[in-house]
C-alpha cells in the first residue's frame, strides 16, 4: 500500500472515536510498528490534531472537534489561501463573512509550527485595501443568488447622464468585476437585450420569482469587453499607430486593456498598433499624454498634431 493510503488509513482508524494503538496499527496495515511512528509524525506535522497517550492504556486518539475540520491542505496551499484573502478583501468581495470564517477554519486546524510559518509569509505581503461601499454587498450576494438559482431581478437603476431613475426587470447572466468596479450581466427587458449594469448605480434589487435560462455558449466576458473596446468598421481606414520609447514604458502601454488589443508588432524601443483614424484621434491622446516624454509617437502624424492641439485646449482651458 502506497504511503499516502497509509496514512489516510491511518486517519480513518483514528476518527472512528476509539484510541488505536500503534500495535493495532501495524497489524491492520501489514507494517512494523516503526513505520506507524513515521506514519503518525507525518500526519501531525500535516496538521492532524493527533493526542497520544503513552502508557499500559495508552494509544493514539483525534481531537474531537477534528471531524468538522477542513480538507488537507499543504504549507504552500494554505498561505496561498490567506494571500487570495487579502486580495478578495480589496476587491470588496460580497462573500466577505464566509471568507473569514473559512480563512479562521484553516488557522484553527493547523498546528503551532504551520501556524508560525504561514504568519511569517502573511506579513510579507500586504495588500492597500480602497475604499468599499458596504452597501453594494446586500447587492451583490443577492445577485450571486439570483444568477445561480436562475431568477430575475427587479432594479431601480441610475444610468449615467440620466435623472430619472428607472425600473429594470433583468435576468442575471454574470457577476464582473473589473478595474475596481462590479457589473451584473443579463438580459434586460425593458430594451430587449443584454446589457451591462454598475451594481453601485443600482438604488434597489429585488429578486423576482420569475425564472430564466441563460444562452448557451454565453461569454459574459466577450461581451463585457466587446462593449468596451469600439469596433472597427472601416477596414480599410485602418492606420498603424507607431510609437518608440523605454521598454518598460512601452511594456505598460501594450498590456493597457485598450491599446493592448490593437497591439500588431513589439520590439525591444517600439510597439505599433492598428487603429481606425478616427478611433486613434478620439482615444489615444487621452492615453498616451501620461506617459510624457517617455514615448514619442513617430505616426501618424495627423496624431501628433491632434496631440498638439488637445494640449493647447488644456492649457487654454486651466488659463481662464
Amino acid at each position: 500500500m502506497a504511503k499516502v493510503d497509509n496514512s489516510l488509513a491511518i486517519l480513518w482508524m483514528l476518527r472512528s472515536g476509539e484510541k488505536v494503538t500503534a500495535k493495532q496499527i501495524s497489524e491492520k496495515l501489514e507494517v512494523n510498528i516503526r513505520t506507524v511512528y513515521r506514519y503518525i509524525d507525518t500526519l501531525s506535522i500535516s496538521g492532524v490534531p493527533i493526542i497520544s497517550d503513552a502508557g499500559h492504556n495508552g494509544g493514539y486518539t483525534l481531537l474531537n472537534n477534528f471531524i468538522e475540520a477542513p480538507l488537507f491542505f499543504d504549507f504552500q496551499e494554505q498561505t496561498s489561501l490567506f494571500h487570495a484573502a487579502s486580495f478578495a478583501e480589496e476587491a470588496g468581495y460580497y462573500g466577505g463573512e464566509a471568507l473569514d470564517r473559512a480563512i479562521s477554519k484553516l488557522g484553527k486546524y493547523s498546528n503551532q509550527e504551520q501556524e508560525s510559518k504561514i504568519n511569517q509569509h502573511l506579513t510579507s505581503l500586504e495588500v492597500i485595501s480602497r475604499l468599499s461601499p458596504l452597501a453594494m454587498e446586500p447587492f451583490l450576494n443577492e445577485l450571486e443568488q439570483a444568477v445561480s438559482d436562475g431568477f430575475s431581478v427587479k432594479i431601480l437603476y441610475h444610468k449615467s447622464g440620466q435623472e430619472h431613475l428607472k425600473y429594470r426587470l433583468v435576468d442575471p447572466y454574470k457577476i464582473i468585476y473589473w478595474n475596481n468596479k462590479w457589473y451584473m450581466i443579463g438580459f434586460c427587458h425593458l430594451r430587449n437585450d443584454i446589457r451591462s449594469f454598475r451594481v453601485d448605480r443600482m438604488e434597489s434589487l429585488i429578486r423576482t420569482e420569475d425564472t430564466f435560462h441563460q444562452p448557451e455558449n454565453f461569454s459574459a466576458r466577450e461581451f463585457f469587453m466587446g462593449n468596451l473596446l469600439p469596433t472597427m468598421d472601416d477596414k480599410e481606414g485602418i492606420i498603424s499607430l507607431v510609437i518608440n520609447g523605454d521598454e518598460r514604458v512601452l511594456g505598460d502601454i501594450c498590456q493597457h486593456w485598450f491599446l493592448g488589443h490593437y497591439l500588431q508588432e513589439r520590439t525591444s524601443n517600439q510597439a505599433v498598433f492598428h487603429l481606425e483614424k478616427e478611433m486613434m484621434h478620439t482615444y489615444v491622446p487621452n492615453l498616451l499624454l501620461p506617459y510624457g516624454k517617455s514615448i514619442r509617437v513617430i505616426e501618424p502624424i495627423s496624431l501628433k498634431k491632434r496631440m498638439i492641439e488637445f494640449l493647447a485646449e488644456l492649457i487654454k482651458f486651466h488659463q481662464i
